[in-house]
């Protein structure tokens, strides 16, 4: 019997939960080793070029290959993997699925800033940065449920975490990012009811979430004190 595939993961990182959506989304076995980023473990560094996760471990006969970056490993999914195919098969609209899975990557890039400034004026320029993104998102959504229609695609599986972190922040303030945006709305619904986004984190992620905001005495947490 083959052994199953491993996914080194973080649990709160959203390039690991894409992994872990479009493996569930293929159906393939795969285990999942978590990891300390604060305390990375010899053996990690020791296969990951950039220190970083996801890492999948793929066994070989006689040892094993090592992909890293999601985008990557989302892509060696499709291409080897059977069950639903994650990408159109139009060269053309699947080009520019990875152009909106990267457009993805951007808003994670604001995120970062978003919830981990101690700034309160950065905060606020984030959250227009952010809200003028989801706006050019909604000029890109049709009917749903999914980025394009009835399919589940990468571009859900990438946008699905990015959604989750609002789940959390919406727990702390109303932000209005998504106000007068009724597709993304709906797309973003529409994802956190899948099983395999369900399944991308475990279920302490808010507490988890929290804490790491605290850690970072983020501005976030500071407008919610405020407002109390």
């Amino acid at each position: 019997m083959t052994a199953p595939l491993t996914l080194i993961s973080h649990h709160l990182c959203p390039y690991v939960q894409r992994a872990a959506i479009a493996l569930a989304e293929k159906g393939v076995p795969f285990e999942r080793v978590y990891i300390d980023l604060a305390n990375k473990p010899d053996w990690f560094l020791k296969i990951s070029p950039l220190g970083k996760v996801p890492l999948l471990r793929i066994p070989q006969d006689g040892g094993e290959a090592i992909l890293f970056e999601s985008t990557v490993i989302c892509e060696y999914l499709e291409e080897t993997q059977p069950g639903a195919k994650l990408h159109p098969a139009d060269p053309l609209t699947r080009a520019r699925h990875r152009g909106w899975m990267e457009f993805g990557s951007a808003i994670l890039s604001d995120l970062w800033t978003y919830e981990t400034t101690q700034d309160a004026d950065v905060l606020e320029t984030k959250r227009g940065v952010l809200r003028t993104k989801f706006a050019t998102v909604e000029a890109e959504l049709g009917d749903g449920p999914y980025f394009a229609g009835a399919d589940f695609s990468l571009v859900d599986a990438v946008f699905a975490p990015i959604f989750r972190y609002f789940d959390v922040f919406d727990t702390i303030s109303d932000m209005g990012i998504f106000d007068g945006l009724p597709r993304v709305i709906a797309w973003r619904k529409a994802l956190a009811a899948r099983a395999s986004v369900k399944a991308a984190v475990t279920q302490d992620y808010p507490e988890r979430l929290m804490a790491f905001l605290e850690k970072h005495d983020a501005a976030l947490l500071r407008s919610r004190r405020a407002a109390a």
